[in-house]
């Protein structure tokens, strides 16, 4: 369990959406924040208007990720990092560019092993710290036209059960938090008709929740948590019939380029 209170704590991509709001609660709880993003210019605007301290960076380098950690090491001891950022590309596999497939999984994957690989060493020192990796539902129920995001979510998943099960001896913990659609510029301009969604702060408080009560995979809302194993259990042509349904019957991955255009200039396309 994490002490809040006076607690130093690192949020990824905190600059906007499920970072931003992450930050703010924990702030509420006492926390001593510290906020990074790849927009600088945008985490110092977040820092200001919240209380929080922020620092430019690129979870896919692991420079840039020891420079963060340095920058929070001189408050004090790190007692837990939220490794949330994240970028979603959509739309058939086949007709994305490959180049943005690679850094969908440099900044969703690779960003929380650096993360992970930095920050965890210190607080097993300690014998005290918690780490919060952000997967998605989309880890449990795949979507098509999201296939790499469902990817580098699962792999999330395991790469934290893994992990989880190394230092399951120490006091250091590890929650795997797997949200539903959240209402954030990552799904700008996508139909999230007949989704159960929930508000970045819904999120935050299930994110700072875990510091005080670790539990290993959390999904929000709670009642989602069977339907990963539902899938696993359904026989793939009816799952593709259901999703087929589920999404009324547009292309895979399909989506508003009007509604989506502000968010893909800011990620790169």
């Amino acid at each position: 369990m994490i002490e809040l209170s006076g607690a130093v704590v690192c949020v990824t991509g905190g600059a906007r959406g499920i970072g931003k709001a992450t930050a703010i609660e924990l702030i509420r709880r006492g926390a001593r924040v510290w906020i990074g993003d790849l927009d600088g210019a945008e985490a110092e605007n977040t820092a200001n208007e919240i209380g929080a301290r922020a620092a430019r960076l690129d979870v896919t380098s692991p420079e840039s990720m020891a420079a963060f950690h340095a920058a929070a090491v001189a408050e004090g001891p790190v007692a837990m990092l939220v490794n949330n950022a994240g970028i979603q590309y959509m739309g058939p596999f086949a007709e994305q560019k490959l180049a943005l497939y690679h850094r969908e999984v440099a900044v969703n994957l690779v960003g929380v092993i650096n993360g992970m690989h930095e920050f965890l060493p210190g607080m097993l020192e300690r014998n005290h710290g918690h780490i919060v990796n952000m997967a998605s539902m989309a880890a449990k129920v795949t979507t098509p036209g999201m296939s790499v995001y469902c990817a580098t979510k699962y792999a999330v998943a395991a790469l934290s059960r893994s992990v989880r099960a190394e230092i399951a001896s120490s006091n250091v913990t590890l929650t795997t938090v797997f949200p539903t659609a959240v209402h954030t510029e990552l799904t700008a301009g996508v139909s999230l008709d007949l989704l159960p969604t929930r508000q970045p702060a819904d999120i935050a408080v299930a994110i700072a929740d875990s510091a005080r009560k670790p539990r290993s995979e959390v999904t929000v809302p709670r009642w989602l948590a069977p339907f990963g194993t539902i899938e696993e259990v359904t026989p793939e042509p009816l799952l593709q019939r259901i999703k087929h349904l589920a999404t009324l019957r547009r292309p895979p991955g399909h989506f508003d380029p009007d509604g989506r255009r502000d968010y893909l200039d800011r990620i790169g396309q």
